[in-house]
């Protein structure tokens, strides 16, 4: 009997090698190289489709307008404005944050208008997926479940059901019986992706797939898997923490800086419409080190409080501690804050925390965060009534960022009466509200040191 042929594939960028090595040659992970079947001919790839002829493009109907609203607010502000028909969305997040809580609100949203959906669970069976829907009040007529791993089986019931709407959590449990690989391995990774997108496509079925995170908290599988979907999305969520973002990290069909915020509750995930109000309603008062800053999250402004602790260290050298903002561009600004505005933080322990669990990636809490060290450092409060935003130079200026309208707006409506912003940021102030233009960082921590309430 003739040997079956073997190759090697890399599980964290899908490269295929001919025999082991302990090192992949094409993304230079460790370890990473696992023995599997090669596949026979014909069942790698996607079908072969009709010939089809080129088209011009004004004579093209353009898929993004076809969109379902699932009913979650929030949910449908990073998607774009709803589920598209077509579409193919990966969901990737932590164990236990509401990945899946939050689809099967969703589909039980679109199947309530009448959109037939199909909730497919490679983790639970049936009997779990559907105690858990009844439990948060997701029980519709048109929400059928099927609780299955083999993805031919999985496609007959596609077929037969013609649902507008397809959940399956997770695509790393479902496995090609064609293929003798293990289920969650690259080669069933790709093929159970390929083969999902090319029957969304032709049966215009708005799909989701939900993905498992490493620990570093990155998609599970190759890359190609977040290349062959049209929307990543990240559910991001700290342990302790009742609040959750949603974030879009890739999407053809809308913007890809958009943030939805949910809240875990014991009926499932609860929209939170106004953040802002939400992060704010526990800051302390009088309290040195906390300063309010204006974020911008896709088209949504919101106001979050940043938290600054410095303490003597104790032995060693001084440490530094992000939670909530990236640790690389603290230490960038403590390093601004030291040489040219003069404070003294070698010999000291910092600690940052951005309020309710929420993550800022943006430059534009640079600010908040070098004012926070400051006043935390002095020992002096900043002004109640005060929010901040703008990005910080390494020749210690004070950088303009965008969207400052919209920020000063949000802090407005929100009670704030001043707000220190870059000098080239200024823009007309909405009513009640004095800007404070800065151009350096010393400015910036002198004007803001100084403020009463």
């Amino acid at each position: 009997m003739a040997k079956a042929l073997t190759q090697f594939v890399c599980q964290a960028c899908g490269a295929f090698f001919p025999k082991w090595f302990g090192r992949c040659t094409t993304c230079g992970a460790w370890n990473t190289l696992v023995e599997e079947s090669a596949p026979r001919r014909g069942v790698s790839g996607s079908s072969p489709g009709r010939a089809s002829a080129a088209q011009p493009v004004k004579d093209i109907d353009a898929d993004q307008a076809a969109r379902i609203p699932t009913g979650i607010g929030e949910f449908d502000r990073v998607l774009g404005g709803g589920a598209v028909l077509g579409g193919v969305t990966l969901l990737g997040g932590d164990p236990g944050v509401g990945k899946s809580t939050l689809l099967l609100q969703a589909l039980a949203g679109l199947a309530n208008k009448g959109c037939r959906a199909l909730y497919v669970s490679g983790e639970e069976s049936a009997g779990q997926t559907a105690a858990r829907a009844r439990r948060l009040g997701s029980v519709a007529d048109n929400l059928l479940v099927l609780a299955e791993n083999d993805l031919s089986v999985i496609e007959t019931v596609i077929a037969d059901a013609k649902p507008t709407a397809l959940v399956l959590d997770s695509v790393q449990t479902v496995r090609v019986p064609d293929l003798d690989s293990a289920a969650g391995t690259v080669s069933q990774l790709r093929e159970v992706a390929a083969r999902l997108v090319e029957r969304s496509k032709r049966d215009r079925i708005a799909t989701f797939l939900v993905g498992h995170v490493t620990k570093d908290g990155t998609l599970a599988g190759p890359k190609v898997l977040e290349h062959l979907v049209d929307t990543v999305l990240a559910f991001e969520g700290e342990r302790g923490h009742a609040f959750r973002a949603l974030r879009a990290l890739k999407n053809r069909f809308g913007s890809a800086t958009e943030v939805g915020v949910f809240e875990m509750t014991g009926e499932g995930m609860r929209e939170v419409p106004n953040p802002s109000a939400l992060f704010l309603a526990e800051r302390p008062k009088d309290a040195a080190g906390s300063v309010i800053a204006s974020t911008s999250e896709g088209s949504r402004p919101m106001l979050v409080e940043v938290q600054a602790l410095v303490a003597p260290f104790a032995a060693g050298s001084g440490r530094r501690t992000a939670n909530g903002v990236d640790g690389a561009r603290l230490a960038m600004i403590l390093a601004v804050l030291e040489r040219k505005v003069g404070l003294a933080l070698t010999n000291a322990d910092v600690f940052i925390n951005v309020a309710g669990g929420i993550r800022v990636d943006e430059p534009a809490i640079d600010l908040a965060v070098a004012l926070a060290v400051a006043s935390s450092l002095r020992d002096r409060v900043v002004a109640a009534h005060t929010v901040v935003f703008g990005e910080i130079g390494l020749a210690g200026e004070v950088r303009g960022v965008a969207r400052a309208q919209a920020r000063l707006a949000e802090a407005q409506q929100m009670g704030f009466r001043r707000a220190i912003v870059p000098a080239s940021s200024e823009s007309r102030a909405p009513a009640g509200l004095e800007i404070v233009g800065v151009r350096t960082l010393a400015e910036a921590v002198d004007a803001a040191l100084d403020l009463r309430s």
